[in-house]
């Protein structure tokens, strides 16, 4: 079988099928999703801890738009030969959009498996397993990235949180505009922060620094950091910091192949390349899947147009923050703002069972609400 091939069933990978599928209109073109579970994962849900609310039928998606799913983990790519290899079975292809995602990266201390982590579904289930019925949880939380304030802002209400950073500020990638807030927010809910240290083992009840303090806990948190998916390492390509492929304003890699999502390096604007979240992750998947199928059907490709960058930060029963630009000017605090994540959070689940709706929304590359 040839066609257009999708590699991964994330936001970028879904939101590309439908994309193709859109743009394939009666055409005969097949169009085959390659992921290994029956699901999406609806990642900037599971800091509530509640994962079936983060779960999606990837089924009730695809089969509606005619687009085939093989439940398959890819391990090779053959670039050359225009095919891959996904659990020993070999899939050709004439355009292939690799929307592989992103991946935690893990620390390499003693006890790492001892962590616990809300990188996939299985991680948040497994976090709220232990906590489920733990009165006044102790938890430490490394990281104070947007995942990192997220879960140590949720844990913070079921008991004690000790944060950890490396930077000698809170949140040093968010910037200035938004720390008076977080770090308001953190003091209201109790969440103690230590600055400029790293953590160095973990082990049953507790975690180890680098200046010999030891903290006990019920649970160690680790949020250090995302990283693109280890297949991009299988194109042809120069790549980012966080082993993202560079892409040019159409998503193409080069030749047959587009990336979307976290493992695409894209421009949002002149200055700015995008951020790993399915702010982007969304759009990037319209623009790439509508492209390959474009490519193949003598239809107009389009550039990849995201609206502008806002983020919308969760804090717990502190609220939350909506700032604007990439300065993250503060335009929303408090209840309204945590109102309008719950917005964000639910907007983001895509229709099901809908093939005309689908296919709407795959015609649109805004997301018409943006976090």
């Amino acid at each position: 079988m040839s066609g257009i091939v999708i590699i991964g069933g994330g936001f970028a990978g879904v939101w590309s099928a439908a994309a193709a599928a859109l743009v394939r209109g009666e055409s005969d073109l097949d169009i085959t999703l390659v992921a290994p579970n029956e699901d999406m994962v609806l990642r900037p849900r599971l800091h509530r801890l509640v994962p079936e609310w983060s779960r999606v039928p990837l089924k009730r998606f695809l089969e509606p738009i005619g687009v085939a799913h093989l439940r398959a983990e890819v391990t090779d790519v053959d670039t050359e030969a225009r095919n891959i290899t996904a659990n020993d079975q070999l899939l050709s292809y004439d355009r292939l959009v690799l929307a592989a995602g992103s991946r935690l990266a893990r620390p390499a201390i003693p006890g790492s498996d001892l962590l616990y982590d809300i990188d996939t579904a299985e991680g948040a289930a497994r976090l709220a397993g232990r906590l489920n019925g733990m009165d006044g949880a102790r938890a430490v939380v490394v990281g104070s990235g947007f995942t990192g304030l997220e879960i140590a802002t949720e844990l913070a209400e079921r008991g004690t949180v000790v944060m950890i950073e490396r930077a000698d500020t809170v949140a040093p990638d968010l910037g200035p505009g938004p720390r008076p807030q977080i770090e308001a927010a953190l003091a209201a809910l109790g969440v103690e922060v230590r600055l400029g240290t790293t953590l160095t083992a973990v082990d049953e009840t507790g975690a180890h620094l680098v200046d010999g303090t030891r903290l006990e806990a019920d649970v160690v948190v680790w949020t250090g950091g995302m990283r693109a998916s280890l297949l991009t390492a299988q194109f042809p390509g120069e790549r980012d910091r966080l082993g993202r492929l560079l892409v040019d304003r159409r998503l193409r890699v080069g030749g047959e192949i587009f990336a979307a999502g976290d493992v695409a390096a894209a421009h949002a604007d002149a200055d700015h390349h995008v951020i790993q979240s399915c702010q982007f992750a969304t759009p990037m998947g319209k623009a790439a899947g509508h492209n390959a199928a474009a490519d193949l059907l003598d239809v107009p490709l389009v550039d990849f147009d995201p609206d502008p960058y806002v983020t919308c930060l969760d804090l717990g029963s502190a609220g939350a923050l909506y700032t604007t630009g990439w300065e993250r000017q503060v335009q929303l605090d408090g209840a309204q703002a945590k109102q309008l994540k719950d917005t964000i959070l639910d907007v983001i689940h895509p229709p099901l069972d809908d093939a005309e709706e689908i296919l709407r929304q795959a015609g649109q590359q805004s997301n018409g609400v943006s976090g």
